[in-house]
């Protein structure tokens, strides 16, 4: 089997270390490189293009913030994974909104990086950023439309719900008559996109909910679905939620 080659970037070589030896005792993955330097790190990146990059955002030379930015702009589709001691709000969806595939807060344990590993290789690459004629923009992706609306609404990058509910409004946007079949479609294909079992995704569908409710976030939701929907008290269904962000991206593109 071909390993996955790793490049972890912390802020500390002693951090950095640490997790290669982790990663060193495990058959399917590869350390390429191991650095403090953000600067030092993107032409390596960018050459080498591991399957996993590993970032903090403190960091000497570039912050982690320019070197996923970086090398999102050079077309490099590695899988992103903030790791970091930093984990402000607003700088873990600048993190997500900059091109990063998943957040994770310090202290950590080892198991949950190989899990979420797992989760990221499933996913679509990120769009990357272009240039037209007239000016520089960034092609914002269906995905990275979903991720900014759930980061705004307050369901965390950092649990698993995010990832499952993002793929299933994607489905619910591409063939929007799988809002029917909840149970019998949408669950069993994520968790077969997952590797995990249907039940297993509507729990953590329903928890990434519940979270975004537990923090108050109503006026929030109300305002980006553009009517007010929802009072505090009341809280959707996993289908309802779905078809609500599904029906604004629908109604954007049209």
């Amino acid at each position: 089997m071909e390993k996955k080659t790793v490049f972890i970037l912390q802020d500390t070589i002693s951090t950095a270390k640490s997790l290669k030896d982790d990663f060193d005792k495990l058959d399917e993955y590869e350390v390429v490189g191991i650095m403090d330097d953000g600067i030092s790190a993107i032409p390596y990146i960018v050459e080498r293009k591991p399957d996993i990059l590993i970032t903090e955002l403190i960091l000497l030379g570039y912050d982690g913030m320019c070197v996923i930015s970086k090398i999102r702009e050079a077309g490099v589709k590695t899988k992103i994974i903030v790791l970091s001691s930093l984990v402000r709000e607003d700088v873990v969806q600048k993190a997500i909104l900059s091109g990063a595939d998943y957040f994770m807060a310090k202290p950590y344990k080892f198991s949950a990086i190989t899990d979420v590993i797992k989760i990221i290789e499933k996913e679509t690459p990120k769009e990357n950023y272009q240039n037209s004629h007239s000016e520089n923009f960034h092609k914002i992706s269906l995905e990275e439309k979903i991720s900014k609306i759930f980061i705004n609404v307050g369901i965390p990058p950092n649990i698993k719900g995010y990832c499952f509910l993002r793929e299933g409004v994607c489905l619910a946007v591409k063939e929007p008559e799988i809002i029917n079949s909840v149970t019998k479609e949408l669950y069993p294909r994520i968790g077969e996109k997952y590797k995990t079992t249907p039940s297993k995704v509507e729990r953590a569908i329903r928890h990434a909910i519940e979270v975004a409710w537990s923090r108050g976030r109503i006026d929030g939701i109300n305002n980006i679905l553009g009517v007010r929907a929802y009072l505090s008290a009341d809280k959707p269904t996993n289908s309802e939620f779905i078809a609500l962000i599904a029906d604004k991206m629908l109604l954007e593109k049209s």
